[in-house]
């Protein structure tokens, strides 16, 4: 199955898990041979490859032994700046997100009309 973002994600994780899963078999290792090459417990194996909810930490030792730490690249690609934006920042590496206006996000109110004023 394709992953797509309207999977919920108890779904995608246990498809994640089936594909670990796959990965382990296709390279012929047990569960615990799995876990102790990873240097976590059988239980933590098992858990994820049930698409249960597990640690991040217990997930990238999985992925680094079944040899899938060069795809996280693709995954997440490093963020690229504009060369605008590099200019404007003189150097320095950005801190701080300044986040959206109100203002932008909601349509004008029409202004009250009265008497008297011209229309």
């Amino acid at each position: 199955m394709k992953i797509e973002p309207g999977l919920t994600d108890d779904h995608l994780f246990k498809l994640i898990g089936g594909r670990i899963a796959a990965l382990r078999l296709a390279q012929n290792l047990t569960q615990q041979q799995l876990a102790a090459q990873a240097g976590l417990g059988l239980r933590t194996v098992q858990r994820l490859e049930l698409g249960a909810d597990t640690q991040l930490s217990g997930f990238v030792r999985v992925c680094r032994v079944l040899g899938l730490i060069e795809r996280f690249d693709a995954l997440l690609p490093e963020p690229t700046i504009s060369p605008i934006a590099q200019l404007k920042l003189k150097g320095k590496q950005r801190q701080r997100a300044t986040g959206t206006s109100n203002k932008k996000l909601t349509a004008k109110e029409p202004k009250k009309w009265a008497w008297g004023e011209p229309s």
